[in-house]
């Protein structure tokens, strides 16, 4: 039986909120439930593939302290940039 998108949008979501870390927690989760959604096939597979990823990992590509592989660059630049506006102070 194949998976509803429904299912997958709801096995994502709690994937990005239950990562084993909690600061991976706080910047895959809130991105999740702004933007899951609205992805095409195509970058829902992306971030698919970068759920897979192991969190230390993920956060040495987000904080630049390594370079994120190309399939999962665009999108990881993406969801970066979305924590920093919500998460770094202003001024």
């Amino acid at each position: 039986m194949a998976e509803t998108a429904e299912a997958r949008l709801k096995r994502m979501t709690m994937r990005s909120w239950r990562r084993g870390t909690k600061e991976m927690d706080l910047i895959l989760g809130p991105w999740a439930d702004a933007h899951l959604a609205g992805l095409d096939a195509a970058r829902l597979e992306a971030y698919e593939l970068l759920l897979a990823e192991n969190d230390q990992d993920l956060m040495a590509w987000i904080f630049g302290q390594a370079e994120a592989p190309a399939h999962v660059a665009p999108l990881l630049g993406e969801i970066a940039a979305y924590a920093r506006a919500r998460l770094v102070p202003k001024g």
